[in-house]
């Protein structure tokens, strides 16, 4: 097999309706309707290495934030064949609580991030009373306790050698959100979006999440996105269709898809 085996596995998932998820919703003149949300995190591996993109929630803050835990992540890991001493990255897309939290089960692993990002949420705009609810302090030292142990790549300065793995700056959802570019098994482009893009209807009517740092740089990355759908395979971070898009994972079928 040349190029890496893409998994998305689901571990949570949140109901909610459109009126809540799309910034500004009632400018679209539309009807409201109920979504659903789930939470994914993405392996990504070859016979060299096992990399996971993002982490997910933990039990007591899901408990906390009324979102519904599907399968704990340390489970969904096991139940996908991944063993977290031998994950040699975790890519943080952005630091928010559904991505970041748990980290602690890496402690041996590279941790790959944007600077942007990290500066932002160790900086003090990141503890103002609009933006700091969507993390977790304590998960925000965890990713700072990288650093100081000399675990921690910051995105572009550091380069995390990862042949066939690339990343991309999309800021808008978040100051320092990345987005990871994967070749793919059987010649297949991989874009994981994670929250440069929550949904599929997101980024085809380039229509912006309620959560933004800058509606601008928001709309710049759902434009690009749009424009590369016909080279790559565009995975949105939340989207409950991404399990009914593929197929089931040989490792666990119930909780995780194949993208390549």
């Amino acid at each position: 097999m040349t190029g890496y085996e893409v998994l998305a596995v689901k571990f949570g998932e949140w109901h909610t309706t459109k009126s809540v998820l799309y910034h500004s919703f009632h400018a679209y003149d539309e009807p409201d309707a109920d979504v659903l949300i789930d939470y994914y995190f993405w392996v990504v591996r070859d016979e060299r290495r096992t990399v996971v993109v993002d982490c997910g929630f933990r039990p007591e803050v899901a408990l906390r934030r009324g979102r519904q835990l599907v399968t704990p992540v340390r489970e969904a890991l096991s139940r996908v064949d991944v063993d977290p001493d031998d994950v040699s990255h975790v890519v943080l897309t952005h630091f928010h609580y559904d991505h970041i939290g748990n980290l602690d089960l890496f402690p041996r692993s590279t941790v790959v991030t944007g600077a942007a990002e990290y500066g932002f949420w160790t900086g003090p705009t990141g503890s103002r009373p609009l933006f700091a609810p969507a993390v977790e302090a304590e998960e925000v030292a965890w990713v700072q306790e990288a650093h100081h142990e000399g675990r921690l790549l910051r995105l572009p300065e550091d380069d995390p050698r990862l042949p066939g793995i690339s990343f991309h700056q999309v800021p808008g959802h978040t100051p320092g959100q990345i987005v990871v570019d994967v070749e793919g098994a059987n010649d297949r482009r991989v874009v994981l979006a994670s929250d440069a893009s929550h949904t599929y209807e997101e980024f085809k009517l380039e229509r912006p999440f309620h959560i933004a740092s800058s509606l601008p740089d928001m709309y710049d990355g759902l434009a690009w996105l749009n424009r590369i759908q016909g080279e790559a395979e565009v995975v949105p971070g939340h989207d409950s269709q991404v399990l009914s898009r593929y197929p089931a994972a040989k490792a666990d079928p119930e909780i995780a898809v194949r993208i390549a």
